[in-house]
């Protein structure tokens, strides 16, 4: 997917790349700490997304996939790899392979989907958003799980949470 795949990008390219890679892991802190606003910035206010059962416009979507995934799920990880990018002037194709976790209410079983994002993204005035996401489903399965979240070994541990109450926020208003 890449143009040339080995070949040495310029500076500018880099930072394009880096931009790109931003956007891409925002957009999957947005759905993980279920934050529409988060998502929402991501995508150009005339981006339309395809994720099988919604398919239409994205911001929309940003307030629809918070209490779709709150209804579902404890909680959810989305990890992104193997981003290849393909530039286009100012426009970026990209594919990229994703692993999502995600809990079951209850802590007792867990649905893990394999998959990829394939991304059209757009810079304008310096800056990269996404223009157009489809996922593409490459397997999916349900697990039993053993929650050991309380067990004496992680009991002292920090608890990710939807929202406000996930610690990245206390993190983040560090001075």
């Amino acid at each position: 997917m890449a143009n040339n795949p080995g070949t040495l990008p310029d500076l500018a390219q880099l930072a394009d790349r880096q931009a790109i890679q931003d956007i891409l892991s925002t957009h999957s802190r947005g759905l993980d700490r279920h934050d529409s606003a988060l998502l929402k910035s991501c995508y150009w206010p005339e981006a339309d997304v395809d994720y099988g059962a919604y398919k239409g416009p994205a911001h929309p979507f940003a307030e629809l996939v918070i209490p779709a995934l709150d209804s579902q799920y404890e909680l959810t990880r989305h990890c992104l790899s193997n981003t290849l990018v393909e530039f286009r002037g100012d426009r970026a194709l990209t594919e990229s392979s994703v692993s999502a976790a995600h809990l079951l209410h209850g802590g007792q079983q867990e649905m893990l989907f394999g998959g990829r994002y394939l991304d059209t993204l757009e810079k304008r005035e310096g800056r990269w958003k996404l223009l157009r996401r489809q996922v593409v489903m490459d397997w999916s399965r349900l697990n039993p799980v053993v929650d050991e979240r309380d067990s004496e070994a992680f009991a002292d541990l920090a608890k990710g949470s939807h929202g406000d109450k996930d610690p990245l926020h206390a993190f983040l208003q560090q001075g």
